[in-house]
């Protein structure tokens, strides 16, 4: 069951081509004036206003350490515009190449040894050129920080629930796993961490072999590889690990992905990020799980 991935190739710079999934642009745009934000952060080149909003503009190419736009390229230039992680932003990109279709499995992770301080969440080969795969939620972690987790009054009885199931948390991206992580840290609840599907499914069945299967699975849609469409749908085909609660935890602020999600097997579908949603899916999972085992 191969997803196609939709992306938008644009360039940084004179050669290396870059990439981000469609579903995540709302429309591009030539580049307009800017009104200052003062206070800002220094990525933020300033703000437009857009069919009636003011959006902030973020010079990409300077953002992930590459050559500042300058105001002579400036007019030459376009905007993506893109909502992701409950978040519309402008995108300042030096060129847009063109949109293509391709599978997840068509996308690598990234090799290790380029450390964890990269803004790629996967590559793939076009016309013998790698393409980088953006990873926009980073840049926008990194630009609009978010350090408040604000958890739900959960009762003692809830928690202890809580904290006695087995919960399973898959992302590629190491910012959404630490959000997710610290959320479920402050409340005290245990969990495991995957940063691909493969892996997750493979946590699974050995969880089931040990003894204690996973009650939830929270994962990512959009992962290279086995994308989180593919994983809820292994999990449902798969008698042993049919029942676990999924929870399809995605950046998209689609209602696409949600009919989606849906269709192929998951409980709920969430927009990153917001902590006490999170946690509050995580518990009608668990009551779920609670009753089949009555039943």
């Amino acid at each position: 069951m191969s997803q196609s991935q939709g992306l938008l190739l644009f360039k940084l710079n004179l050669q290396q081509k870059f990439a981000i999934g469609t579903l995540k642009v709302q429309e591009i745009v030539p580049s307009p004036r800017l009104y200052s934000l003062p206070g800002s952060h220094p990525m933020v080149m300033g703000a437009a206003t857009l069919r009636g909003r003011t959006i902030p503009i973020i010079d990409m190419a300077n953002a992930v350490g590459y050559r500042p736009v300058s105001k002579e390229e400036y007019d030459s230039c376009n905007i993506i515009i893109t909502d992701c992680s409950r978040q519309v932003v402008g995108f300042l990109v030096r060129h847009i190449d063109k949109i293509m279709h391709c599978s997840w499995k068509d996308i690598s992770a990234p090799d290790p040894a380029l450390g964890c301080h990269i803004y790629t969440i996967g590559v793939m080969k076009l016309d013998d050129q790698l393409v980088q795969l953006m990873d926009v939620e980073r840049l926008l972690a990194d630009i609009y920080p978010n350090d408040d987790v604000e958890l739900p009054q959960f009762s003692e009885l809830e928690l202890e629930q809580l904290r006695t199931k087995e919960i399973l948390v898959v992302d590629d991206s190491m910012v959404a796993r630490n959000q997710l992580g610290g959320a479920l840290d402050a409340a005290g609840i245990h969990y495991q961490v995957s940063n691909n599907g493969q892996d997750a499914l493979a946590i699974m069945q050995s969880a089931v072999e040990s003894g204690k299967p996973i009650d939830v699975l929270v994962s990512d849609i959009e992962m290279p590889g086995l994308d989180g469409y593919e994983v809820a749908f292994e999990v449902r085909s798969t008698p042993n690990v049919s029942a676990t609660y999924i929870i399809l935890h995605t950046s998209l602020s689609s209602a696409i992905s949600t009919e989606r999600a849906q269709q192929i097997g998951a409980d709920e579908a969430l927009t990153k990020f917001d902590a006490s949603e999170l946690l509050q899916a995580i518990l009608r999972g668990v009551k779920g799980r609670d009753k089949l085992s009555q039943i």
